[in-house]
C-alpha cells in the first residue's frame, strides 16, 4: 500500500522498525510494485496528514516547498518509510533503473526536490524519509535500506540500483555498498559525512548535551535568545550551519527541532561517520563522488580526493562554488553530471549507444559555451557538397538520414571538433557522435593523466570510446558518426607535418559501412598553421630524460590501441605539444560529396574492393585539405583584426563572409 500526501506517494511495507540482513524467501516478495497512491488509511503506517498542508512544486529552476507547522510536528514523528513523487515517472524511459535517494541529517527525503522531473524520466525514484523524532541507530538504518536494495535485486537481478546519498546519506549509501559487494550498485555521494571526523562541530557534542539537560526548548527559539542564555559566541554559528543543512530541503524544522533532537543527529552522524570509514576497503561499487569547494559544514572537498584513492571504481566532480547542499544548489543539475560522466545505465555494463540520453537544448546551449572562445576566435568556415558536385556555403550538403560516417582530418589537439559538432547540431539538429580515443572514457591507473572531467562536455555530446563494437552499435542505429583514421597519431603530429594523413595501411571502416549501406562523407579542414607554429614536438620531448619519462608514465595510464600494427600509425604515445600562437587566423571546414555504399554490400565484402573504396575516401579527405588551402588566399577576412573591423562596422553578430566559390 501506499499514501499519497500533497503531490508525494509513501511506501510504506519496504521499511520495517528492524530488518533482517538476508533477502526475503521468494514468496514475501511481491511480483509487481506497489501503485503510487492510495487510500490515506489504508496501512497503519501510513502518513495520515491531509493532503493540502503539505505541497511540493518543482520545477528546473526554483523549488516551492510550503509546510504548514500546526502538522509540522506529525511530519516529523511519522515511521521512516519511502515516497515516491507521483508525477516524476509519466515518461519513464523502458527498463529504467531504481533509484533510493538516502537524505542528509535533517532526513526528510525532499533533497532531490529540483531534480524530480528530469530524473523520473531516467529512473523509478524512490525517497528516504527519517523523521525527526525517529532513534533508529545507524546499523539499523542500514539494515532498513539493505532489505529494500535485496528485494529490488531479486526482482530484477539484471538492473542497477542506485543509492544518492548526500551528507549522512552517503554514509549510508557507502555502508549498504560495503556489506553488498555482490549487489550491482552505484553510488552517487555528495559531500560525504565520513569527514564528520574532521568537523568543528563535533568538539560540540559535550556542550550540546549538557545543554539538554537543562533545556527542552526548541532550536528556533534557544538560538534567537543566544545573548540571554549564554551561549558560546563560538557554538552558536556551527549550530546555526548544522540546522541550515538540515531544514534546507525542508524549512521550518528548526521550529520543531529540539536540543535534544540535534544532539541526537549529532551523536548519528559520529556512528555513521565510524562505521562507514571502517569498511570503505570492502567498497567495490561503481561510484561517482560529488564534491563542493564552499562547503561550511564539512571538509568535502579534501574528503572528495580521499575517497577517490580510497575506492577502485569511483570518479570524482568537483563543484568550487557550491555549499554543503549541492542538490539544492540552483546552478547544479544532477542529471546533466550523471550523463557527463557516463553514469547512467540501464544494465549490468554500460552501454554507450542504447543508455545514451541525447543533449536537452539547454545542455547544448552550456556545452556550446564552454567552447564558444574557439567559435569566436576562428570564425569558421563551413562548406559541403551536395549530390550534383557543387560545392555551397553552409551543411548543406550533409545527409539528413543515417547512417552516415564523416571520415576525416585530425588538426593538432583536435581543435576543429568543437564547432564542428556545434555547427552541424545547431544548423542541421544533427547529433554527431564521435569515435574517441578511450582516455576519455577511463584510465588504468590514477596518475598524471588529466581529470576525467575534462572531457564531460565530449560525452555528453555523444562521444564513444573507439570499439568495432560501438561502430557496429551506431550503424545499425542509423547514426551520424565521425570517425579520424588517424587518430591520435595525426591529432599530435610532428613539426611539418600539417595536413598529412596518417592512415592505417588497411581498410578499417568500410565494409562495416558498406553491411547498414551508409554514407561515407570526406571531409578536410585547415586552419591550424594559422593559430600557432608548433615548437617543442614528441621527437624533441623524448630528447630529455625527464621528459621521456613522463611520456611514458602517462602513455601507461591509458588504453593503448593498434598495438597489433606497425608502423608511424602505431605510435600512441601519449605527450602534449607546445605551439607558439600566432594572431588567431581563421578555420575552414568542407565536406565533400557523400559517398553511398547501398546496394554494395556484396561488392565491398572483397577485400580488394574495400580497399579500393578505403583510397578513395582518403583521395577525396586530401582534395578537400587541398582546396581549402588553396581558396583561403583569397579570404580578406583570414585575419581575426579585419574580422573584428567588420562587425565594428556591421554589428558582432554578423556573420562573417569569405572567399568566392
Amino acid at each position: 500500500m501506499a499514501a499519497t500526501v500533497g503531490n508525494l506517494s509513501f511506501h510504506s511495507p519496504f521499511i520495517h522498525r528492524i530488518s533482517t540482513t538476508n533477502p526475503p524467501p521468494p514468496q514475501s516478495i511481491p511480483t509487481t510494485r506497489p501503485p503510487l497512491s492510495a487510500s490515506l488509511t489504508s496501512h497503519p503506517q501510513t502518513l495520515n496528514i491531509p493532503p493540502t498542508p503539505v505541497s511540493v512544486s518543482v520545477s528546473t529552476t526554483s523549488t516551492n516547498l510550503r509546510v504548514d507547522f500546526h502538522h509540522l510536528d506529525r511530519l516529523t514523528s511519522s515511521p521512516a518509510r519511502w515516497f515516491s513523487p507521483v508525477d516524476a515517472g509519466s515518461s519513464r524511459l523502458h527498463n529504467s533503473p531504481l533509484l533510493l535517494y538516502l537524505p542528509g541529517i535533517g532526513g526528510s527525503g525532499f533533497g532531490l526536490s529540483l531534480h524530480h522531473p528530469r530524473l523520473g524520466e531516467m529512473f523509478d525514484i524512490w525517497c528516504l524519509h527519517i523523521p525527526a523524532s525517529d532513534r533508529t541507530p545507524f546499523p539499523e538504518l542500514i539494515k532498513m535500506v539493505e532489505s529494500t536494495v535485496k528485494s529490488e535485486n531479486y526482482q530484477s537481478p539484471e538492473r542497477p540500483i542506485y543509492l544518492v546519498g548526500q551528507s549522512f546519506g552517503a554514509c549510508l549509501a557507502l555502508a549498504v555498498a560495503a556489506r553488498n559487494p555482490q549487489i550491482d550498485l552505484i553510488l552517487v555521494l555528495a559531500n560525504s559525512a565520513t569527514s564528520f571526523d574532521g568537523s568543528q562541530l563535533r568538539p560540540l557534542i559535550p556542550v550540546l548535551e549538557a545543554m539538554s539537560k537543562e533545556l527542552d526548548a526548541r532550536l528556533g527559539y534557544i538560538l534567537n535568545m543566544v545573548p540571554g542564555i549564554g551561549m558560546d559566541s563560538t557554538v552558536a554559528p556551527e549550530i546555526s550551519k548544522f540546522l541550515t543543512a538540515m531544514s534546507s530541503d525542508l524549512p521550518g524544522l528548526s521550529e520543531v527541532f529540539s536540543v535534544k533532537t540535534l544532539v541526537w543527529k549529532l551523536r548519528l552522524l559520529d556512528s555513521a561517520c565510524s562505521y562507514t570509514n571502517s569498511r570503505l576497503h570492502a567498497v567495490k561499487a561503481q561510484t561517482l563522488i560529488l564534491s563542493s569547494g564552499k562547503d561550511q559544514l564539512l571538509p568535502s572537498k579534501q574528503e572528495g580526493e580521499r575517497l577517490r584513492r580510497l575506492i577502485p571504481k569511483s570518479d570524482i566532480r568537483t563543484f568550487d562554488d557550491s555549499g554543503h547542499m549541492l542538490f539544492m544548489d540552483q546552478d547544479f543539475d544532477l542529471v546533466t553530471v550523471l550523463k557527463g560522466a557516463s553514469f547512467y545505465r540501464r544494465t549490468r555494463k554500460l552501454d554507450y549507444v542504447s543508455d545514451y540520453l541525447p543533449p536537452t537544448d539547454y545542455e547544448f546551449r552550456k556545452a556550446r559555451e564552454s567552447h564558444r572562445f574557439v567559435e569566436a576566435a576562428f570564425a569558421p568556415v563551413m562548406l559541403s557538397t551536395l549530390e550534383d558536385g557543387e560545392i555551397v556555403k553552409g551543411l548543406l550538403g550533409i545527409p539528413s538520414e543515417g547512417p552516415v560516417i564523416f571520415v576525416g582530418y585530425h588538426m593538432m589537439l583536435g581543435l576543429e571538433l568543437a564547432p564542428l559538432i556545434a555547427r552541424i547540431y545547431a544548423d542541421r539538429g544533427i547529433l554527431v557522435r564521435g569515435i574517441a580515443h578511450p582516455l576519455m572514457f577511463n584510465k588504468l591507473k590514477q596518475g598524471r593523466m588529466p581529470d576525467n572531467s575534462n572531457y564531460d562536455t565530449h560525452r555528453l555530446m555523444g562521444a564513444v570510446p573507439v570499439s568495432a563494437t560501438n561502430l557496429f552499435k551506431l550503424l545499425k542505429s542509423k547514426s551520424h558518426i565521425l570517425l579520424y583514421p588517424g587518430g591520435m597519431r595525426e591529432a599530435l603530429h610532428r613539426k611539418g607535418e600539417e595536413y598529412k594523413l596518417f592512415w592505417p595501411e588497411q581498410s578499417e571502416f568500410v565494409r562495416m559501412a558498406a553491411r547498414f549501406g551508409a554514407k561515407i562523407v570526406p571531409f578536410g579542414v585547415v586552419g591550424e598553421d594559422d593559430i600557432g607554429e608548433l615548437v617543442f614536438d614528441y621527437d624533441d620531448q623524448m630528447k630529455i630524460p625527464y621528459l621521456r619519462r613522463f611520456i611514458q608514465e602517462i602513455t601507461e595510464e591509458a588504453t593503448q590501441l593498434r598495438s597489433d600494427i606497425e608502423g608511424e600509425v602505431a605510435n600512441q604515445d601519449v605527450h602534449l605539444p607546445v605551439m607558439s600562437p600566432k594572431l588567431p587566423g581563421r578555420f575552414y571546414y568542407l565536406f565533400g560529396k557523400p559517398i553511398d555504399t547501398q546496394g554494395r554490400q556484396e561488392e565491398l565484402r572483397n577485400r580488394e574492393k574495400a580497399h579500393e573504396l578505403y583510397l578513395e575516401v582518403k583521395t577525396e579527405v586530401e582534395g578537400c585539405l587541398s582546396y581549402l588551402k588553396d581558396k583561403r588566399e583569397n579570404d580578406p577576412y583570414r585575419s581575426i583584426l579585419s574580422r573584428l573591423a567588420y562587425q565594428l562596422r556591421n554589428g558582432l553578430e554578423t556573420e562573417i563572409p569569405t572567399f568566392e566559390l
